[in-house]
């Protein structure tokens, strides 16, 4: 999430989607913006707050930082 704005329905039916899942299926969710940046996405701050909440309950958050994978594996090719 974070390099393409949805409409309030996409919004909503990935909301939707992942309600369904709650409880019963492992997602996996990648995004390069933080929580407090989603809202920017969705357009729709109950929205966003609702998703976020079903996101994180019995959730594993794994913040990674630090330089790029792709960069690192774009530099190496350009030196062979």
């Amino acid at each position: 999430m974070g390099y393409v704005s949805f409409d309030k329905e996409g919004a909503e039916l990935l909301f939707s989607h992942l309600s369904l899942r709650s409880g019963s299926k492992a997602t996996i969710i990648t995004t390069n913006l933080p929580f407090t940046r989603w809202e920017e996405i969705m357009k729709d701050r109950v929205l966003c707050s609702g998703l976020v909440d079903r996101l994180c309950h019995k959730a594993y958050l794994v913040n990674m930082t630090g330089k790029s994978y792709r960069i690192r594996e774009t530099q190496n090719m350009f030196k062979k």
